[in-house]
């Protein structure tokens, strides 16, 4: 498993934002939520833009750099949007032309494309760190990278970001999202994570400059996670969020939680770079 950053998170008494300090970003729920607008400090350039797809909506938020003019942040925002789509539209397990779906019929090799094995390489990492509760290849026709294409995505999308020289920026899908450095404020991104269930809660504060959080269990289907040791939808909890370095990670951290219940909670022991925020039964 490849980590290129070591994750930079504070935990934050959710009091004290009932002292003049706001979220930037909400998790929970079935949808992200932006609070506020940002106000640049000093010399930068904030952006705010949102995408759909043929399966997901993003949310890219960028505090960029003066020196790259506006120019120069539209057609990174552009490349990291084009990343997005392009990914829907070849890797997509629903798509019977993708990548993924030729591959499953056996017409091409992972090593056809380099990025097509990247992905198959992931879901086999998470296959072996999980004990088997994420594995791509428990389904019918053969191989599905669902549990962590999304997070593959925009990790992908950020890396495109950050080649264009934008280190600070935050992409959020669902109730997922990988930040970077700062804020427009020009402090870290902060960002209130909600129990997936009990609204009454106050949520989970987090400082991140460097990090990812990804969820399984709350865009209200049934049965989208199954147990891949009996084939039967996962009925343990009701949610499972993880929080780690890599979206790609940390999502397919949370679908095998979802799927292997408590079990999960001994794979973030002994030193791991990845913590359940969530893990909440029926």
């Amino acid at each position: 498993m490849r980590i290129d950053e070591q994750p930079r998170t504070r935990w934050v008494d959710p009091a004290v934002f009932h002292h003049g300090g706001r979220p930037d970003l909400r998790l929970g729920g079935r949808h992200h939520r932006i609070d506020r607008p940002g106000t640049a400090v000093g010399d930068r350039i904030d952006v705010r833009h949102t995408v759909r797809t043929s399966t997901a909506e993003y949310s890219l938020l960028l505090n960029a750099p003066a020196w790259l003019g506006r120019r120069g942040v539209g057609e990174a925002l552009r490349d990291a949007v084009a990343e997005l789509r392009a990914i829907d539209l070849t890797y997509g397990p629903a798509r019977p032309d993708s990548l993924v779906s030729r591959l499953r019929r056996g017409e091409i090799s992972p090593d056809s494309y380099p990025p097509l094995a990247d992905l198959v390489d992931r879901c086999a990492a998470m296959r072996a760190a999980t004990d088997g509760w994420f594995d791509a290849w428990a389904v019918p026709g053969g191989f599905d990278p669902g549990g962590l294409l999304g997070g593959w995505a925009v990790e992908r999308a950020a890396g495109r970001l950050r080649a264009a020289g934008i280190h600070d920026y935050a992409v959020l899908t669902g109730a997922d999202l990988v930040v970077r450095g700062h804020a427009a404020h020009g402090g870290p991104w902060r960002v209130a994570v909600h129990h997936p269930t009990d609204r009454r809660r106050a949520p989970l504060v987090l400082e991140m400059t460097a990090g990812a959080v990804g969820t399984s269990g709350v865009t209200g289907r049934q049965g989208h996670v199954v147990d891949p040791h009996t084939g039967e939808p996962a009925e343990h909890l009701v949610a499972a969020t993880v929080v780690g370095p890599d979206l790609a990670v940390a999502d397919a951290y949370a679908t095998a939680l979802y799927a292997a219940g408590p079990t999960g909670l001994a794979w973030f022991r002994n030193g791991s770079d990845y913590r359940a925020l969530f893990a909440h039964r029926r």
